[in-house]
């Protein structure tokens, strides 16, 4: 069976679909809690999101050959990650993941993975 990062089309569309996602943090308003969180360039998280799914995905581990275990919760905590933040967050992937062509069956197990995820990562009430 193939991995999810084989299903949505190896490194060159992990690539496509973290700057997507980045874009429309950057210039959809309706991102704009999302984007508030984060540092003025979005260079360094867009970098470190594109090794961390190709990992995550069951491709190369290039995340924790990089920087060793993820860490995710205690790397978020500097950032308020409230329900807004996570909805956001799932929103805007969930619209990267449509603008890459995710195959249809593959996005409902990715979106309640990342659910899950950003669901844990909430440090902050409301």
């Amino acid at each position: 069976m193939a991995t999810p990062y084989e299903q949505l089309g190896g490194d060159a569309r992990v690539r496509a679909l973290v700057d997507r996602f980045y874009d429309l943090m950057d210039l959809e308003p309706a991102y704009a809690d999302l984007r508030r969180v984060r540092a003025p360039s979005l260079e360094h998280a867009r970098e470190k999101l594109y090794l961390f799914l190709s990992g995550w995905l069951g491709g190369p581990p290039l995340y924790v050959e990089k920087h060793g275990h993820p860490r995710l919760r205690a790397r978020h905590l500097p950032f308020p990650i409230g329900l807004a933040e996570r909805d956001q967050w799932l929103a805007c992937m969930s619209q990267a993941l449509d603008e890459v062509h995710c195959p249809a069956e593959l996005k409902p197990r990715l979106m309640e993975a990342f659910f899950q995820t950003a669901d844990w990562m909430r440090n902050r009430e409301g």
